[in-house]
């Protein structure tokens, strides 16, 4: 059998530009799916964030059906799971309180939610101050309330 230059280049595998190609392209995608996999964790801080105010909210919609109104600044949202024994005392509060568990949630970031009567936005406000804990910001950083939940 007679074996042909042509057919030893077929069998001898790739060029080191056709090689080099492939890592650049391998490189940009690895590039690209580390970006969109970073952000991740962050968008669902913010989910988080919404639906613990969304929570809350409707917590306090609770508190105010059973308690005529809603908690003061200095009840704050620990009325929710105990009994206020300052201030406007609420006539029918909820045994047991209106969360689950015995302790008002952090946000996401390890923050306590904010809470205003009256609010700046409506009856209360009930926000987090996002990913850098100060008022204000954007992106991430921006301030989540009950008045932007989209």
């Amino acid at each position: 059998m007679h074996i042909t230059r042509s057919m030893l280049r077929k069998h001898q595998g790739f060029t080191l530009i056709e090689l080099m190609v492939v890592v650049v392209i391998l490189g940009i995608l690895a590039t690209v799916a580390a970006i969109n996999i970073m952000d991740r964790p962050s968008e669902a801080r913010v989910v988080a964030a919404k639906n613990n105010i969304r929570t809350l909210v409707s917590a306090l919609k609770l508190y105010r059906l059973d308690s005529g109104n809603y908690p003061s600044i200095e009840q704050g949202l620990q009325a929710l799971v105990q009994k206020p024994e300052t201030g406007a005392i609420p006539r029918n509060w909820k045994s047991g309180g209106y969360l689950e568990g015995s302790k008002v949630p952090k946000d996401p970031w390890g923050n306590d939610f904010q809470y205003l009567k009256p609010g700046l936005h409506g009856d209360i406000d009930v926000f987090s101050y996002g990913a850098d804990g100060q008022a204000g910001g954007e992106g991430f950083d921006a301030d989540i309330g009950n008045w932007n939940l989209d």
